[in-house]
């Protein structure tokens, strides 16, 4: 009876504290609301419609936007902070749906060895400010060690440290001695990554094993890679097999798969096998452009970090069989995003930030426009486009009323010259600016 009594007691004062805890977060966010920003936008691009709209009155109440209105016979509220962007050209914060932001592209290869999780999670602070100062609010973070990411994405989440809205991985799943494992290691360490898991049942299990632990998306290494050692990038590696079953386990736990796959067959399999997205697809050929447009699988292609692998490669500690790999499909990479975009493929923006500098994300823009797109083609991919991969596209991804007022800013016109966008001057991300 002592214990029943015991029990109900602390049931009760567990209740008292939820509740008094609940009221605490409401009555936050209830005060938040309160704060009312005006933005005046000379030319505010509408990637919805692919339109320029000229002089819009942009409302933000919080963290969403409110309005959005003429500013000629438009009031702007009293209470509302005004913010003149009226010679600036106003567009959506940018999404890189590929990035690794606890990586050092400074300490690349052997030289990597020496850095700890925790020491990789610090650099993370550093790149998520560097990549939110430069337009990006929202980033899918597609592998890290010791779920370092994760941690980063809590931390900017109950607002530690300044950065994007991350959809974080936690490990990377791939085949033993495979491009997702650590090869530089020689056998008497027995090192073995932690993503690493052989067969279906053993992939079924590293992805609950990611979902435990707080991944938003799960990734996987479908071939070889350029900056592994000892594997090709075209070569396959999980089976069409194991790829199902990995496909099946995140889907029924409500998680994307992001697929990482430089060659042919390995990125026919993947598409095959459900995967949401395809990173890289440097070797695709005309039947992967193909199932890529029938299933709707998003293609995210990377296609700046070539510049800085063979310009900084050596300087940064890349293997010399990296640099040999890049060589062998960089232009190639270049050649087939043409090719897909052409074929109709569905292209959403991915940089593989972290293996170049952070905040250097838009750098990728000019090739992107070089190689096909039209800018306003370029910057839907890292707006709606992206949005839409992420599963986000009703909150942000477009500046529309009831999204979040993730909001930049340039001084030219990026229809006109599209590397204006790596000269960002304004960033508001959930209705707080940041630059």
């Amino acid at each position: 009876m002592y214990k029943n009594k015991a029990r109900s007691l602390v049931h009760t004062l567990l209740f008292t504290s939820l509740c008094l805890g609940s009221n605490f977060v409401h009555a936050n966010d209830k005060g938040a609301t309160q704060d009312t920003i005006a933005i005046k936008a000379g030319r505010l691009l509408d990637v919805e419609s692919g339109k320029v709209l000229r002089d819009q009155l942009i409302v933000v109440q919080g963290e969403r936007i409110i309005s959005i209105t003429p500013i000629a016979g438009t009031p702007i509220p009293a209470s509302a902070k005004l913010i003149d962007l009226s010679k600036s050209t106003v567009l959506p914060g940018l999404i890189d749906a590929h990035t690794h932001l606890t990586s050092n592209p400074h300490m690349h290869g052997y030289s990597s060895l020496g850095t700890s999780t925790i020491r990789s999670a610090l650099y993370g602070v550093r790149a998520a400010r560097d990549t939110l100062r430069a337009g990006f609010t929202t980033v899918r973070d597609v592998g890290s060690e010791g779920f370092s990411d994760v941690a980063l994405r809590d931390a900017i989440n109950d607002g530690d440290f300044p950065g994007p809205r991350i959809m974080a991985a936690g490990y990377a799943i791939g085949i033993k001695g495979g491009h997702c494992d650590n090869n530089l290691l020689p056998p008497d360490y027995n090192d073995t990554g932690k993503g690493v898991a052989d067969g279906p049942w053993a992939a079924r299990s590293k992805v609950r094993e990611m979902a435990k632990y707080g991944a938003d998306v799960i990734k996987i290494c479908a071939t070889g890679g350029v900056l592994s050692k000892g594997d090709s990038p075209g070569a396959q590696q999980y089976t069409l097999e194991e790829m199902q079953a990995i496909v099946q386990e995140a889907h029924k736990l409500g998680r994307k798969v992001a697929a990482h796959a430089h060659g042919a067959s390995g990125i026919a399999d993947a598409i095959r096998a459900g995967v949401d997205s395809v990173e890289h697809s440097s070797l695709i050929d005309e039947e992967g452009i193909k199932l890529a447009k029938e299933h709707g699988t998003w293609l995210v292609m990377d296609i700046y970090n070539d510049d800085y692998i063979l310009g900084e490669g050596e300087k940064a500690g890349f293997l010399p069989e990296s640099l040999a790999k890049e060589k062998e499909i960089g232009q190639k990479q270049r050649d087939n995003f043409r090719a897909a975009l052409q074929g109709g493929a569905r292209m959403a923006f991915g940089s593989d930030a972290g293996v170049y500098p952070h905040g250097d994300n838009g750098k990728q823009f000019y090739y992107m426009v070089k190689y096909g797109m039209t800018p306003m083609q370029a910057i839907q991919a890292a707006t709606i486009s992206a949005a839409d991969l992420l599963g986000l596209k009703e909150k942000i991804g477009s500046i529309k009323v009831g999204k979040f007022a993730d909001i930049i800013a340039v001084d030219a016109d990026p229809l006109a010259d599209v590397t204006s966008l790596t000269k960002v001057n304004f960033v508001m991300k959930s209705g707080k600016v940041y630059k």
